[in-house]
């Protein structure tokens, strides 16, 4: 892609990538970013880690959420009732708890199929899975090579922006596995952990909860 010739030379790269992420409102790929700045990607990775650390205090209400491909504004989940009185913004509804059981054992033991979530659980999850994918949290990753070949159900980019983790490693740390006597009692843990990671809203952490 040719830059406009009326883009002018950049003096402060870092300014301006904070500029683009924050005036896009979306998750901006690095690749663009290199584009629009004629950095490499892994310059503008490092410029954006280096932007991630300024707003890591508790001076800023924003933070910059850093992903594989891409990265974000979004606000910090503590200041999201101030944020919906002043703007006047309907509060997102909860995820269900069995959603939340349902997005745990996905989170946890990715990729798994609908069969493996159903045993852990115990009861037919269908509704919540099909929620899970409407709300874009959960999504088909490839098929498992067994008769019938099932679909393999992972979490997806959208899932970590909302929960504010940069990748699965910042999940809280649990084990949900088959068989287990005390699976229920797993579960019930790993989902309130999970939860707690968006004070029990996940609806709410970036600027796609209002849309």
């Amino acid at each position: 892609m040719e830059l406009e010739e009326n883009l002018q030379p950049i003096k402060n790269l870092e300014a301006c990538i904070e500029a683009i992420v924050f005036a896009a409102g979306y998750p901006v790929p690095y690749q663009k970013l290199a584009e629009v700045t004629g950095l490499g990607v892994r310059e503008v990775k490092r410029l954006t880690e280096r932007i991630a650390k300024v707003y890591e205090d508790d001076k800023h209400g924003m933070m910059l959420l850093r992903f594989t491909d891409t990265c974000q504004f979004c606000t910090k989940e503590q200041y999201g009732t101030y944020i919906r009185e002043a703007l006047g913004i309907r509060r997102g509804g909860n995820l269900s708890n069995s959603s939340m059981e349902v997005l745990a054992v996905v989170a946890y033991n990715q990729p798994v199929t609908r069969a493996f979530i159903d045993a852990v659980r115990g009861v037919d999850s269908n509704y919540a899975v099909s929620s899970l994918i409407e709300k874009e949290l959960i999504g088909a990753v490839g098929r498992l090579d067994a008769p019938g070949r099932p679909v393999l159900y992972g979490t997806t980019d959208k899932f970590l922006r909302v929960f504010g983790l940069t990748s699965l490693d910042d999940l809280p740390k649990t084990e949900i596995k088959l068989p287990e006597p005390e699976v229920g009692e797993q579960l019930s843990i790993a989902s309130e952990q999970l939860a707690s990671t968006v004070g029990a809203d996940p609806a709410e952490n970036t600027s796609e909860a209002t849309e």
